[in-house]
Parts: structure tokens; C-alpha cells; sequence
């Protein structure tokens, strides 16, 4: 049976898109990000120009994603995260081309990437089962 965080590392392979949240000035602050799972770890792609992988580097981030605009009909609604120590990272070529094409702009500016690793140390899941919608 797996562990928490590894169901959660599970469930984040069938996503595209999720959520770092981490703090700015004591403050609570949430990141867009496209990852991908590999090796038991999450690995991060954002845009440079809004600076976010400088509050997430060297930091203990929480990331999650869900299917919640995803889920089909009679398929369960589920919320999945991770937590644990995010550090830049620098991909290999195939884990490049796993991340998919990238955006040509981000918020009027060209889409420079920087990569990040997330090694999750704690996890958490949540289902809804039955009706989609039913939260």
C-alpha cells in the first residue's frame, strides 16, 4: 500500500498544472506551475519574468493540483498535495521534452523558463466519490 505521499505523487502524474504555495514576507503566496512527475519527485517549469521560483527555492513548499474541472462523469473528484523542500533544478533533455511545448509569452513577456525540484517529504489526498460537482 502506498504512502500518503506517494498516492499523492500518483495522483499529480495525471495533471499538467497545479499550485506551489510557499510565503513572501511571513505572508501566504500561491504560484502557477507546469510539472511533471519523475522519479518519485515533482518537477516544476515557471516563467522567470514573474520571479516566483524565488520565493519556492530553498524553501519548504506545499504543491498540489486536482481534477476538480477535469473529472468526468461518475468519476470521483480528488484533491492530491506534497510538501517538502523545493530546489532549482536543472532538467535533462528528456525530462525537457516531457514538460511538453512551452508558452511563447507570459503576462506580455517572453517565456523564460526556470525548473524546480520538489523531493516531498509529507503528502495528502481527499476524494469525493459519487456525484461529480457534489462539494
Amino acid at each position: 500500500m502506498p504512502t500518503d505521499a506517494q498516492h499523492a505523487v500518483g495522483l499529480l502524474a495525471r495533471t499538467a498544472y497545479g499550485r506551489a504555495a510557499t510565503t513572501m514576507r511571513a505572508l501566504p503566496f500561491l504560484a502557477f506551475a507546469r510539472h511533471i512527475v519523475t522519479d518519485a519527485r515533482v518537477l516544476l517549469r515557471m516563467p522567470r519574468s514573474c520571479g516566483y521560483h524565488q520565493v519556492c527555492a530553498g524553501s519548504v513548499v506545499a504543491y498540489g493540483a486536482d481534477n476538480l474541472s477535469t473529472a468526468g462523469p461518475g468519476e470521483s473528484l480528488w484533491t492530491a498535495q506534497v510538501v517538502g523542500r523545493c530546489e532549482a533544478h536543472e532538467p535533462s533533455a528528456a525530462e525537457v521534452e516531457r514538460f511538453g511545448p512551452a508558452p511563447r509569452r507570459v503576462d506580455g513577456e517572453p517565456f523564460d523558463p526556470v525548473y524546480l525540484r520538489i523531493d516531498p517529504q509529507f503528502g495528502s489526498v481527499h476524494v469525493t466519490e459519487g456525484a461529480v460537482g457534489a462539494l
